[in-house]
C-alpha cells in the first residue's frame, strides 16, 4: 500500500503500525501518529494502515 511517512511517499507491505515500524527499521522509544492523530505503543499493534495514510514517527534526541 502507499502511505506517506515522515513526509515521503512510501510503498509498504505492513497492514497495522507496529509491523509497519519494524519494517522500516523504527525501533526503540518513538512518538507515532496516523493522520494527525496520536497512537499510544499499546495501540499499534491494533491501528490498522489504509492506503494514502500519513504516519509521523518522532525519535527522542539529546541536545548538546
Amino acid at each position: 500500500m502507499k502511505i506517506v511517512l515522515n513526509g515521503e511517499p512510501r510503498e509498504v507491505e505492513s497492514e497495522t503500525l507496529s509491523a509497519l515500524l519494524v519494517e522500516c527499521g523504527l525501533s526503540g522509544r518513538v512518538a507515532t501518529a496516523v493522520n494527525e492523530s496520536f497512537v499510544p505503543s499499546s495501540l499499534r499493534g491494533a491501528h490498522r494502515l489504509h492506503d494514502g495514510d500519513r504516519v509521523e514517527v518522532l525519535a527522542p534526541m539529546q541536545g548538546g
